[in-house]
C-alpha cells in the first residue's frame, strides 16, 4: 500500500491475523511502530530505524540489509527442523523399548532390557542424541520447504511414516530373538542362565546399534541421501564414535554392572547387521507416499471431534478510523510511561 497511513498498516495486520495468518512487518519510522507491535514478528532497521520502531519490534536488522531476513528464516527453519528430527528419533526409541519390554513381560514374565540398560539407552536418546541432532547446521534444502502454518502439527505424516517403519522393524526382530533366540543362536547346549544372559546381551547390543544407525536416518527425514553434509558436522561424527566406544565398553567390560556377558565377534557382526538393515528400510520407506492431511485430522473425524478454530484476536476490535486514531495516539503516549502504568486498561 503506497502512501499508507499508520492506521492503514495496523488495520491490514489485524485483518491478516484474524484470518489466521502469521504476519511479519518491517519498518524504520515512528509511524510503523503500531504495525510492528501488532504483528507476530516485527523487524526494524538498526541504522536508520528510530528508537520507537526498535522498541516495538522483535528483531533488529543491524546492517539495514533486507537480505538478512533470509538468514533469519534460514536459522529459524533449521531450529524447527532439528526439533522434529530429535522428536522422531526419541519416539522411535521409546516406542520400540516400551513394546519390547511390555510384550516380553506379559508373555514370559522376564524383560530383555533391564533398568541399567534402559538408563544407558535414555542417555543415548536424551543427551547424546539430542546434542547430535540439534546441532545440525542449516541447509539450502530448508528454504525450498513451504512455510509451516500456525495450526500444523509438529509431528508430520513423513515423521510418522519413518517412525513406524523403524519401530516395527526393531520390535519384530528383537522379539523374535527374545522368544526364539536360543535356537537361532544355537545356545541350547549351554546352561540356561548363561544362554539367557547372552541372548539378552545380544538384544541389548542390537537395540543400541539400531538407534545409532537410526540417528543417521533422523538427520534427513525427507531426503534420500542421509549422508549429505555429514563431513561438515564433526560434532555428530564425534558423538556417534563416542557412543559406539562406550557401548563396546559396557558390553565387554562392565558385565557385572550392566548384567551383560562378552559377545563373540560373530554376535557383534549379527548386531551390526541388524542395525545396518535400518538404512535400506529407511530408503525404501521414503518412496512410500503419505497423505497431505495430518494424521490428527483423521482421528478427529473418527472421534467426531471438531478441529480447533482460530482463536479470536485479543487485540483491539475494528474501530472507526477516528476512534482508531485516538487510541493510537493514547498508545504512543503511554509507551513513554513506566510498564506498570502502560498496562492500565485505557
Amino acid at each position: 500500500m503506497g502512501r499508507s497511513s499508520p492506521n492503514d498498516k495496523l488495520l491490514l495486520v489485524q485483518a491478516l491475523r484474524r484470518r489466521g495468518h502469521v504476519v511479519a512487518v518491517t519498518g524504520d519510522g515512528t509511524n510503523d511502530a503500531p504495525a510492528l507491535h501488532e504483528a507476530d514478528i516485527g523487524l526494524a532497521m538498526g541504522i536508520q530505524g528510530t528508537e520507537v520502531a526498535k522498541e516495538s519490534s522483535d528483531i533488529i536488522i543491524l546492517d539495514d540489509n533486507f537480505a538478512s531476513v533470509v538468514k533469519v528464516v534460514r536459522w529459524g527453519r533449521s531450529v524447527y527442523a532439528n526439533i522434529q528430527k530429535f522428536i522422531q528419533f526419541q519416539l522411535t526409541v521409546n516406542v520400540a523399548a516400551l513394546v519390547i519390554n511390555v510384550v516380553a513381560a506379559v508373555s514370559s514374565g522376564d524383560v530383555p532390557l533391564n533398568a541399567v540398560q534402559l538408563l544407558w539407552v535414555n542417555l543415548i536418546m536424551d543427551t547424546l542424541g539430542a546434542l547430535a541432532l540439534a546441532t545440525e547446521p542449516p541447509t539450502d534444502h530448508l528454504m525450498h520447504r513451504t512455510p509451516v502454518g500456525r495450526r500444523e502439527p509438529l509431528i508430520t505424516n513423513i515423521m510418522w511414516r519413518n517412525l513406524l517403519i523403524q519401530a516395527v522393524y526393531q520390535v519384530t526382530v528383537l522379539l523374535i530373538l527374545n522368544f526364539d533366540g536360543k535356537r537361532i543362536l544355537r545356545l541350547e547346549h549351554e546352561s540356561s542362565e548363561h544362554a539367557t544372559r547372552e541372548k539378552n546381551t545380544l538384544i541389548f547390543n542390537a537395540f543400541v546399534l539400531c538407534q545409532i544407525f537410526n540417528e543417521f536416518n533422523a538427520r534427513k527425514p525427507d531426503e534420500v541421501n542421509i549422508f549429505r553434509g555429514l563431513g561438515k558436522n564433526y560434532l555428530f561424527i564425534g558423538i556417534v564414535a563416542i557412543t559406539v566406544i562406550l557401548q563396546a565398553i559396557i558390553v565387554e567390560f562392565l558385565g557385572k554392572f550392566a548384567k551383560t556377558v562378552q559377545l563373540s565377534w560373530q554376535l557383534w557382526l549379527v548386531s551390526i547387521a541388524i542395525g545396518f538393515i535400518s538404512w535400506p528400510l529407511a530408503l525404501i520407506g521414503k518412496f512410500i507416499p503419505v497423505p497431505e492431511t495430518p494424521v490428527s485430522n483423521f482421528f478427529s473425524r473418527i472421534l467426531n471431534v471438531e478441529e480447533p478454530r482460530v482463536a479470536k484476536s485479543t487485540r483491539s476490535p475494528m474501530l472507526h478510523p477516528k476512534e482508531m486514531e485516538t487510541n493510537l495516539s493514547i498508545k504512543c503516549v503511554l509507551r513513554h510511561f513506566p510498564p506498570a502504568f502502560r498496562d492500565w486498561q485505557y
